[in-house]
């Protein structure tokens, strides 16, 4: 049985006596962070430099860090809301102001996107890898510690703890253990809002070395709130939504994309006619990809190394019910709202049992049980984000041309490489056919690239807002073809020009004249009878920002867009230096504490606001 502490001090001193002063600690990717075992141990290396300490890590999760006065004001009681009660792991700002002492290294293969960029440490030590290869890095490195947040359960008297969010890397390495290949110790905190999950990361006690348990190291799980889902993305989770074939498997990644190809089907499911004619006005020149637009009969089967409250939603809208082995839904990860969680620990047995977490050499390969895997994953659709993508069908989604990482391969491969090895399984690679660079605007998708994360011989299908380009097996002219109908029609004319000189372009290729309206203002005609009607919402699945919160946000994405524009920005400051603000508005200014404004700044921040409040109601 474990030896059980209540005080994370004395917790790190016994892994200390019992593991020596070499500790390489392995940290599960993102939720399941045991924070208290992590920071005492940190601590403890700080204070002793001849403790040698070796964190090996993946998605470490941050507070956001506001910039500016109205981002402040705006997300800083967010953060205390939903993230007041959570505690920061003390190496991450160490890392990030280098002031890492030098018996101390953290070590990551997968970042939050965006956030370590230019952070020499952290770039250095990171560790390019496929997700379903960290374990073996891990244990290769001389792995002697996992230190993991779990979900406690007493079934006849007896403790159980569930690994819960994270069964990933953690089942992986265990297995190695019990085969004799590895030798660790494995140490649990409890977390009381932690759903118990079932399946294979249901543990007996005697599996773990030590358990951390106290009401003063319990904390409240860290949940992201879920963000509304733009035009552009709504556009391209439709488009996305039509390849799925009933009967069939999904797996989707995080974020916006995600949660509107998972409104997408469900609109499909419930309302065919609707969905449909939603597609067409998105896309009324598509005739080279078979479009799926029927309600869900037989349902799909869930196999994602991430769970996300899109796949709850699917559940409860009777898309996700094609069960395998009684099974509906396979993870290796979770995070997500408060709602999600929730939504977890609620569920009665019998629902729960339909949800089983796994390991990700469960979910992201087919080596292992490998008919079995085959016989499910029928029709498989793996949807998942890319940054950019080049016309001749090469992939960027981790990294810049200058070797910055910004977050990592993680799965993307291994989902990649599955649907070229299952009979009728598609890679859907979803992009924003725009991005904005400062002030000026750049396309997404290029001729070229100096560094690809999903190489052109792995292409597949992408997706834009402005449509499907199905690229599989087709001639490298016939694929630049494709890419070039899905790209803004602000770029197409110079990406023509650089192929055609190239020599990869027939000299008298022309656009066809259907693909090339691909501007904005098209996506947002074209989905305004669906946003009016509710059928689109901003926050399909639930939202944690308060009425007067949603009001703000499209405001606040109006005045940044502003500012990249002086011209706009005087615009928009004139127009609300004449207007009068309704109640309405005077809640959203209040929220801001630009009620009462005593500054220049915030008459200032006070008009431009109110006048963005009132051009967003427009749009």
């Amino acid at each position: 049985m474990p030896k059980l502490f209540s005080d994370s001090d004395a917790l790190a001193e016994e892994i200390v006596r019992d593991v020596g002063t070499d500790l390489v600690v392995g940290l599960p990717l993102g939720l399941g962070k045991a924070n208290h075992v992590v920071n005492a141990l940190y601590a403890r290396a700080c204070a002793d430099p001849d403790l040698k300490l070796t964190l090996l890590s993946a998605l470490t999760l941050e507070k956001p860090r506001p910039k500016g006065l109205i981002e402040h004001r705006f997300i800083a009681p967010v953060i205390d809301r939903l993230f007041g009660g959570y505690p920061d792991l003390a190496y991450a700002d160490a890392l990030r102001e280098s002031r890492l002492p030098a018996n101390v290294e953290v070590v990551e293969f997968f970042f939050l996107a965006g956030r370590w960029l230019h952070v020499p440490a952290a770039q250095q030590n990171y560790i390019s890898a496929n997700y379903t290869h960290a374990a073996s890095y891990l244990l290769a490195r001389g792995l002697n510690v996992v230190t993991q947040l779990v979900a406690k359960r007493v079934v006849d008297g007896v403790p159980r703890y569930s690994l819960s969010c994270n069964t990933d890397t953690t089942l992986d390495v265990l297995r190695e253990r019990r085969a004799g290949r590895a030798s660790f110790k494995l140490i649990a905190q409890v977390n009381s809002e932690l759903p118990f999950m079932p399946g294979a990361g249901d543990l007996p006690a005697d599996e773990f070395s030590a358990v951390l348990e106290s009401a003063a190291t319990d904390f409240p799980l860290f949940a992201p709130p879920s963000e509304p889902i733009s035009n552009v993305k709504y556009a391209i989770g439709l488009n996305a939504a039509s390849l799925v074939r009933d009967g069939g498997t999904l797996q989707i990644g995080i974020g916006q994309i995600g949660d509107a190809l998972a409104q997408g089907l469900i609109l499909r499911h419930r309302d065919s006619a609707a969905f449909q004619k939603i597609v067409a006005r998105l896309s009324p020149a598509r005739l080279s990809v078979a479009q799926e637009a029927g309600a869900f009969e037989v349902g799909l089967y869930g196999v994602s190394e991430m769970l996300t409250e899109a796949f709850i939603g699917l559940i409860d809208a009777g898309i996700l019910k094609r069960a395998v082995d009684g099974v509906v839904l396979h993870g290796a990860f979770f995070l997500g709202p408060k709602s999600f969680y929730r939504a977890l620990r609620e569920m009665s047995p019998d629902q729960i049992a339909r949800i089983q977490m796994m390991p990700v050499s469960f979910t992201n390969e087919l080596y292992g049980e490998e008919e079995r895997k085959r016989r499910a994953r029928i029709d498989a659709r793996f949807i998942n984000n890319t940054m950019m993508a080049t016309l001749l069908g090469a992939a960027v989604s981790d990294g810049l041309d200058n070797g910055q990482v910004v977050s990592g391969v993680g799965g993307q491969y291994n989902f990649v490489a599955q649907a070229f090895a299952l009979e009728g399984a598609r890679s859907v690679l979803t992009l924003e056919a725009t991005r904005q660079a400062g002030r000026s605007l750049k396309s997404n998708i290029l001729w070229r690239y100096g560094h690809e994360t999903i190489p052109r011989h792995l292409r597949d299908i992408f997706v834009t807002e402005y449509g499907v380009a199905d690229l599989r097996g087709k001639s490298d002219a016939d694929v630049i073809a494709g890419m070039l109908a899905i790209a803004d029609s602000r770029f197409q004319g110079e990406l023509v020009r650089v192929a055609k000189d190239a020599g990869k372009l027939p000299r008298g290729y022309e656009i066809p004249a259907a693909h090339r309206e691909n501007h904005p203002e098209r996506i947002t005609s074209a989905l305004k009878p669906a946003r009016d009607a509710g059928l689109l919402p901003s926050f399909p699945f639930g939202c944690d920002f308060t009425e007067v919160e949603q009001r703000l946000i499209p405001a606040l994405e109006m005045l940044q867009g502003a500012q990249r524009s002086p011209q706009a920005l005087a615009s928009l400051l004139w127009q609300g230096l004449i207007r009068t603000p309704d109640g309405a508005d005077e809640a959203c200014l209040a929220r801001l504490g630009l009620d009462r404004p005593a500054t220049w700044a915030e008459r200032g921040y006070r008009a431009l606001v109110s006048a963005a409040l009132a051009q967003s109601r427009e749009t």
